[in-house]
């Protein structure tokens, strides 16, 4: 069974089916792409999205949560972890959230309750995130959840016809 979480303003629940105009809504968002590393310019092209969340929770690879405000079940973004490493102990971080919730304080309770998931419940060691040098937001969350940036990969992405920097960020379950 699907494990929900519930914080003090949200319900993080499993992304349905019933989501993708939800997800298309914000992974085809310019503002929410730009720092994000897919993006869709159909709703039916979200669909590979859909069957991403899926397969990760079914093949055990990870896991991502849908998010809702506690009084409205539709989705304002989503957070979760992949490419979990059951012999390393760690897994990847990602997060999105719809414009219309930025600068509220939600994204960090968000992910405040899937860390504490991740580390308690799945017990893994390391949470890593990649973040474009870019994404001042996104940084300052990580930041905030005492992630420690480790590193830049220079040059490390191609995308809108340019390389990117990336930076490396982390957190382990001892911190």
């Amino acid at each position: 069974m699907f494990p929900n979480i519930y914080t003090k303003r949200l319900v993080l629940r499993q992304i349905l089916q019933d989501d993708i105009e939800q997800v298309f809504n914000g992974l085809s968002d310019e503002r929410v792409v730009k720092h994000y590393g897919v993006s869709y310019d159909t709703l039916a092209a979200t669909q590979a999205q859909i069957n991403w969340y899926y397969a990760l929770y079914a093949q055990q690879t990870g896991i991502w949560w849908g998010l809702c405000t506690a009084n409205n079940p539709e989705l304002i973004g989503a957070c979760g972890i992949n490419n979990i490493s059951r012999q390393h102990g760690k897994a990847e971080l990602g997060f999105w959230l719809l414009p219309a919730y930025w600068n509220q304080g939600l994204m960090y309770e968000a992910t405040d309750a899937c860390l504490d998931f991740v580390f308690n419940e799945l017990r893994l060691h390391r949470l890593e995130a990649y973040v474009e040098t870019l994404n001042y937001a996104s940084a300052a969350l990580l930041q905030k959840l005492r992630f420690q940036q480790e590193g830049i990969f220079r040059d490390y992405e191609f995308k809108n016809g340019k390389y990117i920097n990336i930076a490396l960020y982390s957190r382990l379950c001892t911190e």
